[in-house]
């Protein structure tokens, strides 16, 4: 095992500075974020983070990192191509509950049933804040907004049972202005070897300011709560959104691994060795 260098925040901090609103959630994503890099004393020579487009696409130019801003929705796929292409790089996926589960929702299940050893931050501030404050995949019913003055008619996507029932190795649920807990759990996220996904609260000042109604009804997973089981995640999750904390953990192989597996038994042999193998299915079938 390498030697963990000690690294503070600033290290992952960029020249480039964020120009979101002020208020912005997505400021305390990113401060936990290089909070996380940095008490894992990450390399930024071998992280990559990967968005997708809205606010959140901004994401990779204010880490001092490798980075890719992709098209819309398109985040997780591209993430996948870089940790299968390179499995010693970590990867983290960044993107909005728009981009994420309207055109991106296609994806997200499949990057879970796969385990792909990614982390996928999702900023979620159910609405649309770059295009001016369309209802998104996880608005609310009846929420009004630009695109529904009369009420949103349709209902939110719950995106942690969701993951759970695709089988995430890891799910989780923070928020920005609970940095502290934030920063663990994108630790833990990253520390999985495998899919995790962490759904972060990360409210919208512009256009749907639920700033203070989140803060006052935020509340923790009992300490009671089995991660490990499966069931009793998926019950958590279509219980009160507003529960932060670790829902569901299920360690299992990623794909990586199995694909290294996959490789080392599909190992080229000898022509020697694969004239005699032939031979011997010849004489059995005989």
């Amino acid at each position: 095992m390498p030697e963990t260098i000690q690294r503070d925040a600033k290290d992952f901090k960029s020249d480039l500075k964020p120009i979101w609103c002020p208020g912005c959630g997505d400021y305390g994503v990113l401060a936990a974020t290089y909070r996380a890099f940095a008490e894992l004393g990450l390399d930024p020579d071998n992280t990559v983070i990967v968005s997708g487009i809205g606010c959140s696409g901004r994401f990779p130019g204010f880490v001092n990192s490798y980075g890719y801003h992709s098209v819309h929705g398109r985040a997780l796929p591209t993430a996948m191509g870089v940790k299968m292409a390179n499995p010693d790089l970590e990867v983290i996926a960044v993107g909005g509950d728009g981009d994420g589960f309207a055109i991106g929702g296609g994806h997200f299940p499949h990057a879970a049933r796969r385990n792909v050893d990614i982390t996928y931050v999702v900023m979620d501030n159910q609405i649309y804040g770059l295009t001016k404050g369309q209802v998104s995949p996880t608005s609310l019913h009846d929420q009004k907004s630009p695109s529904s003055p009369f009420g949103n008619t349709e209902y939110p996507l719950n995106t942690m049972a969701t993951a759970i029932a695709a089988d995430a190795s890891f799910v989780a649920r923070g928020a920005s202005f609970r940095a502290k807990e934030l920063t663990e759990l994108i630790k833990a996220g990253i520390q999985n070897k495998g899919f995790s996904f962490i759904d972060a609260y990360s409210p919208c000042t512009s256009f749907n300011n639920t700033t203070q109604i989140w803060k006052d009804g935020v509340k923790y997973l009992p300490e009671d709560h089995d991660s490990t089981d499966r069931a009793a995640a998926f019950a958590r999750a279509l219980e009160d959104p507003l529960t932060l904390g670790v829902y569901y953990e299920n360690a299992r192989p990623s794909m990586v691994d199995q694909h290294d597996a996959l490789k080392k038994a599909a190992e080229p042999q000898t022509v020697d060795g694969l004239l005699d193998g032939y031979a011997l299915n010849i004489k059995a079938a005989a």
